[in-house]
Parts: C-alpha cells; structure tokens; sequence
C-alpha cells in the first residue's frame, strides 16, 4: 500500500480553501494510504491544545475519522506549530514524531524531518527555535491568556522570521544535510520548510544519497509525495 507525505499547509483558523482541500484529501486520497506523514507547518499557528482544536474542530474531526479507518498518522512539529501536545493526539487519533524518524519508504530507509533544524545559517531562528522548544518556555507560554497567546503568535507570523534576511540563510546548510546523513546512516532524506520543492543528488562521503523537499502548498500547488513499491511520485489535488 502507499505511504503518502505532505508538509507546510499553513492552514488559517478562519475560513479558507486550503482547510476545505484538506478535508478532501483527508476524505479521499489519504483513505487509500497505509500511512500518512505529515512534516510539519499542518496549521498556521497552534496556541496550544486547548484553544486551536476547538478553532480546527473540522480538521481535528477529519483526522480522527481518517485514524479510525485503520490508516496511521504521524505528525511532525513544524516551526509555526511546535505546540502540538498530548491532546492533539488524543483528539486525532495520531502520532506525533520527533525531529527526525527514520521509516521506510519504497524499500528504503528514510530519514524524515520538517527542516528547520537544518536552516543552521540563520542563527537568530536557531536560538529562537532552542528557546520556544524548552518546556519552561512553553509552560509559560500556555499560562498567559489566549488573547495574549494570540497576539504573540500573530506578530511571530506577521514578522515572519525569513523576513528581511539574505536569500543563502533561508535555505538548509550543505553541512547540517551531510551530519545528517552521516549521523543516521540513511542515503534519503524528506523534509520541507524551505518552500522550495525539488529534488537534490549529492554524495557524502562518498556515497550516493538523495534529498527531497516537499512542496508546501499554494492555491494553485496542493500536492503530496506518495511511496510504494513502485517508487516515489508526486500528486496534486483536483
């Protein structure tokens, strides 16, 4: 059966064709997946379990019945909905991933990742990055009012951490890509975040390894990677 993955929706919690294509693919081509991996940026921004699952009650609902049809979900933290928590998972019926996961994919071991982690060039949004995932930093944050969660969010969004910053630092490091690599041993490695779709050779340490960025999706770009035993290939939402 396939594997299908998918990163950077940003859905909006107001009304918005990206959230209605997302329950049509919930309804439709992810009823037809083993399992459905989501790396990342699923939701513009989450305040934290409490308030955004009731602002996402379709999508929650979605994700939930796409669960009980015997179909695994897994999501990943993404750099805009790092407050996923335990009762996203209890309401969704899925899993939330670390970081990076190895699964496989088409016969081969993959290494999974939203990307963040690899945009090691743009140091201001790695420290914030270590500082917004501390727990003290997110126990503090969850005990502010949801007026005031949401107007942090929103200036987060509407500053827009690449806003401003020399085009090279937005993209991923050659480095941090080849640590990874190296550190798991894989030769594929799927990620987002940069919104720069494509697929990348290169060799590491001598070795032949592949790296592919899912697109994010765009009004006219709601696509997904699909994994079988005939190999990758990309889908777009009619």
């Amino acid at each position: 059966m396939k594997d299908l993955l998918l990163a950077d929706l940003h859905l909006p919690n107001k009304a918005s064709p990206y959230r209605e294509a997302f329950l049509r693919f919930c309804a439709g081509p992810a009823r037809e997946a083993r399992r459905v991996f989501i790396l990342g940026d699923l939701f513009e921004y989450w305040i934290g379990d409490h308030p955004s699952l009731q602002e996402h009650r379709e999508e929650i609902a979605a994700l939930q019945a796409l669960s009980d049809s015997g179909v695994e979900v897994r999501v990943q933290h993404g750099n805009r909905d790092f407050m996923l928590g335990r009762a996203f998972e209890q309401a969704t019926g899925t899993r939330l991933m670390p970081d990076e996961e190895i699964v496989e994919l088409a016969g081969l071991p993959t290494l999974l990742a939203h990307g963040d982690i690899y945009c090691t060039d743009d140091e201001k949004y790695q420290r914030w990055r270590r500082f917004s995932r501390h727990p003290l930093a997110q126990w503090g944050y969850l005990h502010l009012s949801v007026a005031r969660r949401r107007k942090i969010a929103g200036a987060l969004r509407n500053d827009d951490n690449k806003r401003g910053k020399p085009e090279g630092i937005m993209d991923v490091n050659a480095e941090a890509i080849a640590n990874a690599f190296r550190r798991h041993g894989v030769a594929r490695l799927i990620h987002g975040h940069t919104h720069r779709p494509c697929t990348h050779q290169l060799i590491v340490d001598g070795r032949a390894c592949e790296r592919i960025v899912l697109p994010d999706w765009r009004a006219e770009r709601m696509e997904w990677l699909s994994a079988s035993a005939a190999g990758l290939s990309l889908h777009r939402l009619e």
